[in-house]
């Protein structure tokens, strides 16, 4: 059974007295362990799809089934507490929060884990030594450069071993070298841990780095190919 399932999802939205329709009935089967990239333009759909994974949105028809549960059927109080236990998540834009330090912030999906201070400070700063920036643990985010902020926003998503990570574009501010180093780290760190890995990107290089990659146009998928990296 596949840990994460999409069933002929639609997503419409209302933009005035016009309907836009976001995603036209896709359908999308994601394997335990797998690394799937989701490639498309601005406007394709991609990062509609991923929040409706991710039981972010709901769809307006269809279902999302993970690990057997259809969240799509889940209310949001019902998904919270599912998000913190099940899944970690990477964006663009690193979402550190700019008062805490690097092992702080990658401490912070712990706090409801019930694990004791001292416990949590290690684990985060053990996931920072994974990520290579140990030596940054007492940094706040604007005393980072933007590759170091993305190794320590992978830490914090890795941090509680969630079975699932979500990925929007998070290369999307970085220049070409730090990107192969960030995707080369996000690619070893989830094959390692046999985590399954769901990312959103405009570029066929970062794509590449997948186990597959799915090209979506218009809000449909039209295609599949297997990553370079295989």
């Amino acid at each position: 059974m596949p840990i994460l399932e999409l069933k002929n999802v639609v997503k419409k939205y209302r933009v005035g007295k016009e309907t836009i329709t976001a995603l036209g009935g896709v359908s999308l089967a994601v394997e335990e362990g797998e690394f799937v990239a989701i490639l498309g333009t601005s406007g394709c759909g991609k990062s509609t799809l991923l929040n409706i994974a991710a039981g972010l949105e709901r769809p307006t028809r269809g279902e999302v089934v993970f690990r057997g549960v259809t969240i799509s059927k889940l209310k949001e109080k019902q998904m919270v507490p599912f998000r913190r236990r099940q899944m970690g998540f990477v964006f663009q834009s690193y979402n550190l929060l700019p008062a805490l330090t690097a092992q702080e912030n990658v401490a912070l999906p712990l706090m409801f884990s019930g694990l004791s201070r001292r416990e949590r400070d290690k684990r985060a700063l053990e996931m920072l030594a994974g990520v290579g920036i140990a030596d940054r643990r007492r940094h706040k985010p604007a005393e980072m450069s933007g590759g170091q902020q993305q190794r320590a926003a992978i830490a914090r998503a890795l941090v509680a071993r969630p079975k699932i990570i979500f990925a929007d574009e998070p290369t999307g501010n970085l220049d070409t070298r730090t990107t192969a180093a960030v995707m080369d780290l996000l690619r070893k760190a989830v094959k390692e841990n046999r985590q399954t890995l769901l990312l959103v990107t405009h570029d066929r290089d970062v794509a590449g780095f997948a186990d597959r990659y799915i090209h979506m146009v218009d809000g449909q998928i039209v295609n599949e190919t297997r990553g370079a990296m295989n």
